[in-house]
């Protein structure tokens, strides 16, 4: 590992959140269930970038898309209240939740809910355990609900 006095503040962080998420069991299982899914597709569907056989360059591909940003939302909870009630808020007010205490908490990727965990401190900040990743075909079988 790295001499602590050249890593940057953000690998300092990004290193002290990886420790304190190694405790979660089951990290290799989730990852291996995120992966699983993406084998399953024939490689002729996307034949750009999935060639044939068992490529060890058709990682790579992947690449591509890697630091395209996406909007990462963890939700606590949801109410409706009258636009009254809220011109009624001030400093101190409380505003009930949905959600129970101790529920876990919904994570949402572009609106879609791939995720949910339980919430974690670690350095005075708030951060989420992932508890359950949402299968592909669970994510298929909610989008044709709504």
């Amino acid at each position: 590992m790295a001499d602590p006095q050249e890593m940057s503040e953000e690998d300092k962080m990004a290193a002290e959140w990886a420790a304190a998420l190694s405790e979660s069991k089951g990290s290799s299982d989730v990852a291996s269930e995120v992966a699983a899914p993406a084998e399953s597709v024939a490689p002729a569907s996307f034949a750009n970038f999935a060639p044939t056989g068992t490529n060890p360059a058709a990682g790579n591909d992947i690449n591509m898309i890697l630091d395209i940003p996406v909007q990462l939302t963890v939700e606590l909870g949801r109410t409706r209240i009258p636009i009254k009630h809220i011109l009624q808020l001030a400093q101190g007010s409380v505003v009930e939740l949905d959600a129970l205490a101790g529920e876990p908490m919904d994570v949402l990727v572009n609106g879609f809910l791939i995720a949910q965990g339980e919430v974690v401190v670690v350095n005075d900040k708030f951060g989420i355990r992932l508890t359950d990743i949402v299968t592909p075909s669970e994510r298929m079988r909610r989008l044709s609900k709504a």
